[in-house]
């Protein structure tokens, strides 16, 4: 069927060869196209001036110290260390380092954390492990470790709190993690249809790693890169089938921020009896309602929740009336509490970043229009995908009475080749991630996808698109920025 691919679980080559030297989507700042290429190529003029990036990527330097201390008190010679937030997430990544790499390995506790221990010929699997599972030891919690501080306290209860005002739920229908991923990936675990050996579905082109979680701990994803026309009509007999052990999509999707038919996807979920799940990081839960429809939200509170670019955290919220709300509730209880917990002192910088995330949407709502106004009348611009323009109508049955439509966009110009010189130009931080409060300029495919960009193009998601998180800086002084750069070309 057009646009739809069945994708197995990966297998032990994939892993082992395809995925030890990614190094998609680090947060760092690649100031021209140039950096961006030989990042991707691993060249030493970038990867050796590396100093901090995307934590389930690149190592903060206080987590690297930590490691690096670990390695020399519990390993051998021949032997490296990776430390992860608790037992079981390490148990976890023992048995698919072991099973992967034909390994054996260890575990030892290490100050309140657990080193997984292997032959460094396993480093790259165990690495894997850290980066799509999400449960990763933040450099807050390093920190402390290093200089032998006892953990703060938390607040937990006050920032599920919070953070359910924010949804319109109550706290006990939020689970906080140590990251969006190890919210994703623990939702993945939590269903029911996974241990029956089905497959997923995940409905438009998400954001990489969602997709790759479903195929490095599912059964296999079937993949549905445009959630439109035939080709999700027969999706949707499938779901109604009972085929998938759950089905995934985004509102709206990273980076072409289409929205799919949500109701229509809920009721063949329904039917079924199939787990919906929804990620609405793209938007931000204070612009879009989707909880009336899935099962389980799931939302990067590192982007536009926390706004700061400075702490890692994730959230799975259940709906109460869902017929999954038991088991989903008690088995994310238990993947919070006994698996990948947020640390106390990330609870505590996202909850003071809070206080300041209102004011960031609706700076990056106002921001984005204007942008999106600017760029559909300039020229030199081809395509721009922004909720406003892009599945508008969809969109808005999902947008909340006050909310807005995002303050990330993405577009392309119409002489490719120039899109270098234009992001060369560009006077804005650039790099991967969104929802901070500076405008975010990133070369979404070539960080996210560099070694498959055929494969991404062929999906609609070309190599010179160019993802804009926008931030306070003010929509005139936004535009105009961009304008200028655009008419030099």
């Amino acid at each position: 069927m057009r646009n739809f691919v069945e994708l197995p679980a990966w297998t032990e080559e994939d892993l082992g060869i395809a995925l030890p030297d990614s190094l998609h989507a680090v947060s760092v700042c690649l100031p021209n196209w140039k950096a961006v290429v030989d990042y991707e190529e691993g060249r030493d003029r970038v990867v050796r001036k590396m100093r901090a990036g995307y934590p389930r990527f690149f190592r903060h330097p206080s987590v690297e110290r930590l490691f690096e201390v670990a390695r020399k008190e519990l390993t051998r010679e021949g032997e490296s260390v990776v430390l992860f937030p608790s037992r079981v997430s390490a148990q976890r990544a023992q048995r698919f380092v072991e099973r992967k790499a034909e390994v054996a390995t260890r575990i030892a506790s290490f100050h309140g954390v657990q080193a997984l221990i292997m032959p460094e010929k396993a480093l790259p699997m165990a690495l894997n492990y850290w980066r799509f599972s999400g449960e990763v030891v933040s450099s807050r919690q390093a920190m402390d470790i290093l200089d032998g501080k006892t953990p703060p306290s938390g607040r937990s209860k006050i920032l599920r709190a919070k953070i359910g005002k924010i949804v319109g739920v109550g706290k006990d229908q939020i689970f906080v993690f140590s990251s969006g991923m190890a919210a994703c990936t623990s939702v993945l675990r939590s269903l029911p249809g996974l241990r029956m050996g089905k497959k997923t579905l995940q409905i438009e082109f998400p954001y990489v790693d969602c997709l790759k979680v479903q195929e490095v701990f599912g059964n296999g994803v079937v993949f549905l890169s445009q959630g439109q026309g035939e080709s999700l009509d027969e999706a949707l007999h499938r779901v109604r089938q009972g085929e998938f052990a759950g089905v995934f999509l985004e509102v709206p999707s990273n980076p072409l921020l289409r929205t799919v038919n949500l109701p229509l996807v809920a009721e063949a979920c329904r039917i079924s009896g199939t787990p919906l799940i929804v990620d609405d990081s793209t938007a931000c839960p204070g612009n879009v309602d989707v909880l009336r429809y899935a099962d389980v939200v799931t939302t990067s509170l590192t982007k536009w929740i926390s706004g700061g670019g400075d702490v890692m955290a994730g959230m799975a919220c259940v709906r109460e009336d869902s017929p999954f709300s038991a088991d989903f509730s008690v088995a994310l209880a238990g993947e919070v509490s006994e698996c990948a917990p947020l640390y106390p002192g990330d609870s505590l910088a996202l909850l003071s970043n809070l206080r300041d995330s209102e004011p960031l949407w609706d700076a990056a709502n106002q921001g984005a229009l204007a942008l999106v106004e600017m760029l559909r009348n300039h020229p030199a611009v081809d395509q721009v995908w922004h909720p406003s323009v892009t599945c508008r109508v969809e969109y808005d049955a999902l947008r909340k009475p006050n909310g807005g439509y995002g303050g990330l966009l993405s577009f392309t110009i119409k002489a490719a080749k120039k899109t270098a010189k234009l992001y060369d130009a560009l006077p804005f931080c650039k790099g991967p991630s969104f929802g901070t409060t500076f405008t975010l300029l990133s070369p979404y495919t070539m960080l996210a996808h560099y070694h498959e960009l055929d494969w991404a193009d062929g999906c609609g998601v070309p190599s010179h698109l160019l993802r804009v998180s926008v931030g306070t800086e003010g929509g005139k002084a936004i535009a105009d920025a961009f304008r200028e750069a655009l008419d030099r070309l």
